[in-house]
C-alpha cells in the first residue's frame, strides 16, 4: 500500500485518484494514518457490513456540511 500525505493529497487529488485505481492509498497527517482511499472495485468486494457508515460519522457529515456548505459550492464551481 502506498502513502501520501494530507498536503500532497490536497494539493495532487488527480494524482491521488489515479493512485487509488492501482492500490489502496494511506493518507497520513503529521505522521499517522488517517484515511485510506480505494477504488469502487475494491470497496465492492468488501464485506456488506464493512460498508455501513457509523451513524456518529454521518452526523458530523452533515454538521460539517451546514458549516462549510458556502466553501463547497465554491469550490465546485
Amino acid at each position: 500500500m502506498r502513502s501520501i500525505t494530507a498536503s500532497d493529497a490536497k494539493n495532487k487529488i488527480g494524482r491521488l485518484l489515479d493512485m487509488a485505481q492501482a492500490e489502496p492509498v494511506r493518507i497520513q497527517k503529521n505522521g499517522r494514518d488517517v484515511a485510506v482511499i480505494i477504488s469502487p472495485e475494491d470497496y465492492k468486494r468488501l464485506p456488506e457490513g464493512a460498508r455501513k457508515v457509523n451513524p456518529a460519522v454521518e452526523v458530523l457529515h452533515m454538521k460539517s456540511l451546514t458549516q462549510w456548505v458556502k466553501v463547497y459550492e465554491a469550490l465546485a464551481e
